[in-house]
């Protein structure tokens, strides 16, 4: 027979082999680093420029940052800062190297959901958000999954649940109950309204007091920070619970977007959530707090039907969501939920797979241009670079092939491009909707 018991030593156990992986893979330190990246790479593949272009503005500006020089003088090699400051000095035929971003505006919000376990999403969130970054964008990154695979990804590990999605959410309920009781006092009516009273185990946690930043962690990435999830936030669905019938007319669901709407405008450019695998209280958070719906899936049947399941049960739970409109507060969002975008996406695809071929075409005959052009392929190096909890962009190429190495960048730069120009779109619908 197995108890509670049983199953903490075995989480114990796992921690260890956790703690042998980070040695394997981080720095000594136990902290994950950035990597840096070769003028071959800084030209060609992020600046998108020829070679000889760059060296030829390099020597002609010895103040623009040099680079560390390999031994043999044939390499230079750029740190991510060195990068950014480079694209922010350099122009090529009179053009910016900057990415396109609408001014006055506040970030673009894409949450990448399914509730089929496997289909990507959290191996999608990483490398959009590292592609955001090399193309220059400042990104946050919100972990709503108490798998917490993409926290631990950008290396962080020791989190602590307040800091996590249930945190925001939690203090949500204390500020939203403050908020009501405060209306209650001022009613003209002059009719007694009742007050809503939370317990001590929720009010005296601190959590009221926590501020905006407080939630918000840097990454090895120096243009990354990130909401960080832990495995001790699976409690939050039963929480959840709790509150709402603490509270029942606390809009749970727009935690996270008055959460990040505080944040200042220009504080990010883009904002990617990883969602759970599960239409819960997390996962409505994030599709509620989303600009845009980025739906990955597998190229199988059982993958097909599971997306297929999963976008009506969204739809049912957002209408079910209606009721709440009198109860939110004014110029946070609107009900019925609207999204600017909706896209579905393909990962672990394989271009000489018939069975895939024919998915992607169900795939398009029922979503058409809903799909996007560009599927994720399944190669050795994107296998490998999950292994190392890793992106293909963290993965020096010459611990491979070259070509192993680009064949599986070139998959997701492709990916990417045509997620940053879905994004570009909704940002000005969004202003169109919101001005």
């Amino acid at each position: 027979m197995f108890t509670h018991q049983d199953l903490s030593q075995l989480q114990t156990q796992s921690l260890k082999m956790q703690g042998f992986i980070r040695q394997q893979t981080y720095s000594p330190e136990l902290e994950k680093t950035l990597r840096r990246f070769s003028s071959w790479e800084v030209a060609e593949l992020i600046f998108r420029v020829n070679q000889s272009t760059m060296r030829g503005r390099m020597a002609a500006d010895p103040s623009l940052p040099q680079g560390a020089v390999e031994e043999d003088g044939r390499q230079r090699w750029y740190t991510l800062q060195e990068v950014n400051e480079l694209r922010r000095r350099l122009k090529v035929n009179r053009k910016s190297l900057m990415p396109p971003r609408p001014a006055g505006r506040r970030a673009i919000r894409a949450a990448i959901a399914n509730f089929k376990g496997g289909s990507g999403k959290s191996t999608v969130a990483l490398h959009f958000a590292h592609a955001a970054a090399l193309d220059g964008y400042r990104v946050l990154c919100v972990d709503f999954d108490p798998q917490a695979t993409l926290s631990h990804s950008m290396g962080l590990s020791d989190v602590s649940e307040e800091f996590t999605v249930w945190g925001i959410m939690a203090r949500d309920l204390i500020h939203e109950t403050e908020r009501m009781n405060s209306a209650a006092q001022g009613a003209e009516s002059g009719a007694a309204l009742p007050r809503r009273r939370l317990p001590a185990s929720i009010t005296d946690m601190g959590l009221a007091d926590l501020r905006i930043a407080d939630f918000i962690k840097p990454t090895s990435w120096p243009t990354i920070d990130i909401i960080p999830s832990c495995a001790n936030a699976a409690f939050v669905e039963f929480a959840s619970a709790q509150y709402r019938h603490l509270n029942p007319e606390w809009s749970f669901f727009a935690a996270v977007s008055r959460y990040l709407d505080a944040l200042p405008d220009d504080a990010y450019d883009m904002i990617i959530f990883d969602c759970p695998p599960a239409i819960g209280y997390q996962s409505m958070n994030a599709v509620f707090a989303a600009d845009v719906l980025y739906v990955p899936s597998g190229p199988g049947y059982w993958e097909y039907d599971s997306t297929t399941s999963f976008v009506g049960q969204l739809a049912e739970a957002l209408e079910d969501l209606g009721r709440f409109g009198a109860s939110v507060p004014a110029g946070t969002l609107r009900l019925p939920k609207e999204f600017a975008d909706i896209r579905f996406l393909l990962t672990r695809y394989e271009p000489n797979n018939e069975l895939h071929r024919a998915m992607q075409s169900a795939f398009v005959k029922v979503f058409g241009d809903r799909v996007v052009q560009h599927p994720i392929e399944m190669t050795r190096a994107v296998e490998q670079s999950g292994r190392f909890l890793s992106s293909i962009y963290e993965i020096d190429y010459r611990d491979m092939t070259r070509e192993t190495w680009r064949r599986a960048r070139a998959s997701f730069d492709q990916a990417y491009d045509e997620f940053k120009g879905h994004l570009i779109a909704a940002w000005d619908h969004i202003e169109e909707v919101e001005a």
